[in-house]
């Protein structure tokens, strides 16, 4: 039940207070000390399954899978990810038992959870906990330590609630009860830490450079419609149409992932109209679309058309999506969801694209989800971030909005704006500080006009990576771990 508030924490629904009552009631069940590995795999699965109960219908609507085998997909999603807050239990309670070390240990333990979530199997790092400080003064602390360092001010908040707190220790270990008055005095010392960390974080990052106008075009082609041979006409003069209007008035428009549902080298008349249009609007154009780069293989990813160029220049997608873009090599037997395309490659390019003299780190829809992937383009010399997406999967879930919630701390993170066009929605320009500037109705035809600064700053996360959370999981675990082995 605890694990299944979670999913209210993040957007659209935003309760973020709820993961303090939730992590602090699931601490005092760990403490208990009975059947920690249930507990945790318990909590992680309410969180997971049930926060992605949206694949289900979109595996059944656009997989075609019966209903039954959709939910078990989702059941096994969720159990999955619930092995990492099953650790992050364990840990917590093999090493801290009852004593005050769980201070460090359980938001250290949250730091490396969220950590091996991103990265092992492929990497999920869908609704991150360190996302829940958007919004708060303690943002600023993800231009050094990235989301996932962002996970130990609420996992330190619930541990020192849970050692404050008298009833919690003598009920969760009556044999410690002598102890209880250095368990609050160490809960009174992490309260005071947790209040240091929001008023003494850092100053989010400010771009400091060149101001640009940019236009925004989310065509909303429904899902049933983007892939079909019939209503390709109507895709393409709907975005060709929305872009006219605004042409004039900006440096660059960017239309949303796969915006051109076909390759391109095989339709020329399409290849030419396309030329006419940007060539008549004397403005570039980044577009998501699909490259050939063999007899039976593609790459989804960002095109730059600009009118001064004669060659279009081409970001691909690096991070594939297992089991909707690829069939990972260990079950070839599955066939991928995307239509007509039998597998997509990832691409070994830079992920960054040149329009104008200004360069481009295109991070394409799942992408966004990654700190590496939005860190690597501006390693590459992106002096912006443009996140390419088609969230109509998702229906009217809050897949898309827990989608858009990851990509305002890319731009924290790296200190770069975020330009963010969605087929659907939700797209938006949004600040170094993660704050939205400008944002579209959701499920609307529509363009987004606004403006961005290019930048070259290089946010403490960018130069050194996870260095500095490394770290701090070193000097918050080490000294738990010796006193544990005395």
């Amino acid at each position: 039940m605890l694990g299944a508030l979670m999913p209210f924490t993040f957007s659209p629904f935003d309760y973020a207070w709820l993961a303090i009552p939730a992590l602090t009631g699931w601490l005092w069940l760990i403490r208990r000390g009975e059947h920690p590995l249930i507990t945790g795999f318990a909590f992680g699965l309410g969180w997971f399954a049930c926060g992605a109960w949206w694949v289900a219908p979109t595996l059944h609507t656009y997989g075609h899978l019966p209903w039954i085998a959709a939910v078990f997909c989702v059941l096994l999603l969720g159990a999955v990810l619930a092995l990492f807050p099953m650790l992050w239990a364990w840990l917590t309670w093999r090493i801290s038992k009852s004593g005050p070390w769980l201070l460090l240990v359980f938001p250290a333990a949250a730091v490396l959870e969220e950590w091996l979530r991103g990265h092992l199997l492929t990497g999920l790092p869908w609704t991150a906990l360190g996302n829940l400080l958007l919004d708060t003064p303690a943002i600023g602390w993800a231009a050094w330590f990235g989301v996932y360092g962002l996970a130990l001010p609420p996992a330190m908040l619930a541990a020192s609630i849970v050692l404050l707190i008298p009833q919690l220790q003598s009920e969760s270990n009556p044999a410690q009860k002598s102890g209880s008055k250095l368990n609050q005095r160490i809960g009174a010392m992490g309260l005071s830490i947790t209040l240091l960390l929001f008023v003494l974080a850092p100053t989010p990052p400010v771009a400091e450079g060149q101001q640009h106008s940019v236009a925004l075009v989310q065509g909303n082609i429904p899902q049933d419609q983007k892939w079909d041979a019939a209503f390709v006409g109507e895709t393409m003069h709907r975005y060709g149409s929305l872009s006219s209007e605004v042409a004039e008035a900006v440096d660059i428009i960017i239309w949303p992932e796969a915006a051109i549902p076909f390759f391109l080298e095989r339709a020329p008349g399409w290849n030419q109209w396309l030329n006419a249009q940007v060539q008549g609007w004397e403005t570039p154009l980044l577009y998501g679309g699909l490259k050939l780069t063999g007899q039976r293989s593609a790459q989804n990813g960002l095109f730059a058309h600009d009118p001064d160029l004669s060659e279009q220049g081409f970001a691909g997608k690096h991070h594939l999506v297992p089991f909707g873009e690829y069939v990972p090599a260990w079950i070839p037997f599955l066939h991928t969801l995307v239509p007509e395309i039998a597998d997509f490659k990832p691409a070994d390019d830079a992920g960054v694209v040149q329009a104008r003299g200004i360069s481009y780190g295109a991070l394409i829809c799942y992408e966004s989800l990654f700190p590496e992937e939005a860190r690597s383009r501006v390693l590459a010399g992106a002096e912006v971030l443009v996140n390419v997406t088609n969230d109509a999967w998702y229906g009217r879930t809050p897949a898309a909005w827990q989608h858009f919630q990851a990509a305002r701390m890319r731009a924290v993170e790296t200190g770069r704006y975020v330009l963010r066009a969605a087929n659907t929605g939700v797209t938006a320009i949004i600040q170094p500080n993660g704050v939205v500037r400008n944002q579209l109705q959701w499920w609307t035809p529509a363009v987004l006009q606004g403006a961005f600064v290019s930048s070259n700053m290089i946010t403490p996360y960018v130069r050194w990576g996870d260095w500095p959370l490394i770290i701090v999981l070193m000097l918050l675990l080490i000294p738990a771990i010796i006193n544990r082995t005395r």
